[in-house]
């Protein structure tokens, strides 16, 4: 990125800069006050691909890793695929409150990247480092006890109940390091850093591939684990990343800066700041997540097939999603660094343009989604009603492209700007006034199965970016304080 360029009526003042990474990676500081200078389009542009196209590509590896872990898990049968979806979703449902701290910690420290202050914003790595190392030690105790209870709760049949148990019991068991990258790779975005946690995730992805084909199959002398192989792998993998992503950021190889020891006390100012951000942060990932879960439960009443084709579908839709979630991020740094060097007028455009890329892209992925959906369902089983299912809710996917791609970005750049309330809000009238509504009428009480939850899926998503691009250009983001 070239940082003299000059924006439009400049005049011949100090050129602007632009508060995302360089080409290095570092941050680049900016003018204390600029509340008016005209955004520079060709700045903007060039710090959205920046940031975007490392956590595109990290999310694309990741989710080609789930699917390579997913294509395995499916050589062992419809009821190892069903496994594995029952046990993911309270598993998920946990990792929310971590999702919502990782939230204030970007938002912070993005404010704090944008106003050139590094130091600070390493201290609120460090504060969300403890707070996420108790959150995590507490969460995997409670949830192991529990475990039998809520394996039988998402309604498993008596075939899949037992790996289905194995599986959660061991993502649970290793939560501190999932809650530990989630927090890192968190932090590193805020501070314009997408390509660290690319690099890094990307080996541990290669290392869960490997990992897993040792420990499902049993291949060269390894135990012979089935579904509780995968799982074991995945949490291997995070304990890899976790150490990797410490030691970068302890040798200064990142925009932040670590001082003190991993463990101490708590800043409150800077606690209080985080949580702020965070606490509707996690209503939205409770109500999303729980609303999923009973998703999920829905589908699993209508059979060991319809569960299997959705868990592939859900699995296909987690890799069509991912350049909408690329740009979200995007969206969130750059809005929160942005507004953190005084910048209201190039966060807005910097939003817009983010959303206006995204829609073109995911646009294009609904096309291929439509076009070879049944096909890529027949890569993970040869069982033709899964194929039938499963194709079908992709072609239905396809539908809502768009739709997450507006949602997606505009609710990241929200969430940068700190207005994570009303996303919360959103999401509640999203998932539980529509999505489960709709799946629940369609796909039971009319019997159209799993095409009609997936529909559900769509009207949710329909009202999700209504909302969240009308508040965006309502404008009201520009003056809440993180």
């Amino acid at each position: 990125m070239n940082t003299n360029d000059s924006g439009p009526g400049s005049g011949t003042g100090p050129r602007p800069t632009f508060p995302g990474p360089s080409p290095a990676g570092r941050p680049i500081p900016v003018p204390v006050d600029r509340a008016t200078e005209p955004p520079n389009d060709r700045i903007i542009r060039s710090g959205i691909f920046n940031l975007a196209w490392p956590a595109i590509t990290e999310m694309i590896l990741m989710t080609i890793t789930q699917i390579v872990d997913m294509l395995m898990v499916g050589r062992l049968g419809p009821g190892a695929i069903a496994a594995v979806g029952i046990a993911n979703q309270p598993s998920f449902f946990i990792m929310a409150v971590f999702q919502a701290l990782a939230v204030g910690t970007t938002a912070v420290v993005a404010r704090m990247t944008g106003s050139g202050d590094r130091e600070s914003a390493g201290n609120v790595l460090r504060q969300s480092v403890i707070l996420a190392l108790g959150m995590g030690l507490f969460t995997s105790i409670f949830f192991l006890v529990i475990s039998p209870s809520i394996i039988t709760f998402m309604g498993a049949e008596p075939e899949v109940y037992g790996p289905s148990l194995g599986y959660f019991r061991i993502v649970v068991g290793g939560m501190i390091f999932t809650a530990l990258t989630i927090i890192f790779v968190a932090a590193l975005r805020g501070a314009g850093d997408t390509r660290t946690p690319m690099l890094v995730r990307g080996v541990a992805n290669i290392l869960n591939v490997i990992l897993n084909y040792l420990l499902i199959f049993g291949a060269f002398g390894f135990p012979r684990l089935e579904v509780m192989g995968a799982a074991t792998g995945t949490i291997l993998s995070r304990v890899f990343t976790v150490v990797v992503l410490y030691w970068a950021i302890r040798r200064n190889w990142t925009p932040l800066r670590w001082r003190g020891s991993l463990v101490g006390r708590l800043d409150m100012a800077v606690v209080r700041r985080i949580v702020g951000v965070g606490i509707p942060a996690a209503a939205e990932q409770i109500i999303m997540r729980s609303g999923q879960l009973i998703f999920v439960k829905t589908v699993a009443g209508m059979g060991t097939a319809a569960m299997a084709s959705h868990q592939i579908a859900m699995n296909v839709e987690s890799l069509s999603i991912m350049p909408g979630f690329g740009f979200s991020v995007a969206a969130t740094t750059l809005v929160g660094q942005h507004l953190g060097a005084r910048r209201p007028l190039w966060a807005e455009r910097a939003g817009l343009t983010t959303s206006r890329v995204a829609l073109i892209s995911m646009s294009v992925m609904g096309v291929l989604l439509f076009a070879f959906g049944p096909s890529v369902v027949h890569l993970y089983t040869d069982d033709p009603e899964v194929i039938r299912l499963g194709g079908m809710a992709l072609r239905i996917l396809a539908l809502a492209q768009p739709f997450c791609a507006i949602s997606f970005t505009m609710a990241g750049a929200l969430r940068g700007a700190g207005d994570t309330r009303f996303v919360m809000v959103s999401t509640a009238l999203g998932i539980w006034g529509v999505r489960l509504v709709a799946a629940y009428v369609l796909g039971v009480v009319l019997g159209f199965g799993v095409p009609g939850a997936w529909i559900g899926l769509v009207a949710d998503q329909v009202l999700r970016s209504t909302l969240t691009r009308l508040r965006f250009l309502g404008g009201k983001w520009k003056g809440i304080r993180v």
